[in-house]
């Protein structure tokens, strides 16, 4: 059997090296998952007064996409050492209405990449920060911050000199998954 896992990516640039990275990642991973992107950039801002009988149709779009997901992926930079809007927004969104989370009880993977050397350690941990509140059981081992991302992509989006520790990282949360779900 395999678990569906959504993949959240925290930026919305096209040419995102946090997206290649993990298509690269999802490549990786055991036969026992499949990978079903779920776009966020068209999410309005998470506001309260447009939850209503008919909340925006992106919002509705995303929820009924991830009620089917059995986990989530997320990848992210750091921004400003802490995660994008894009991804808090998401879980704003999903968290809502009170009550009806799609969140809870999905086991969740982070993976932060940055140009630079930390590899987005901040947003790592400010998005594990709002992952134990919305009761995602989240992988603790192996952590996955890639600094100097840039240097481990080919012009192809082939993961080189990292490619034995990105697979274990996937094979670690296939086993996560099957914790939780199997």
């Amino acid at each position: 059997m395999a678990y569906t896992i959504a993949v959240l990516v925290g930026s919305l640039r096209e040419a995102s090296l946090n997206r290649k990275l993990i298509t690269e990642m999802t490549k990786l991973a055991p036969d026992t998952l499949s990978f079903k992107f779920i776009e966020i950039a068209d999410l309005p801002f998470y506001n309260e007064d447009l939850e209503t009988d008919t909340p925006p149709a992106p919002w509705t779009r995303f929820r009924d996409e991830m009620k089917d997901v059995d986990g989530v992926l997320f990848a992210t930079p750091e921004y400003n050492r802490s995660l994008p809007a894009a991804i808090k927004n998401a879980l704003d969104v999903g968290s809502r209405p009170y009550g009806d989370s799609i969140w809870a009880g999905k086991p969740a993977g982070v993976v932060t990449a940055s140009m630079g050397a930390t590899g987005g350690f901040g947003a790592n941990h400010h998005l594990r920060q709002a992952l134990v509140f919305l009761d995602m059981p989240t992988l603790q081992q192996p952590e996955a911050y890639i600094g100097k991302v840039q240097d481990i992509l080919t012009d192809d989006g082939v993961v080189d000199s990292s490619r034995d520790f990105l697979a274990g990282f996937m094979s670690q949360y296939a086993k996560w998954v099957e914790t939780f779900k199997g």
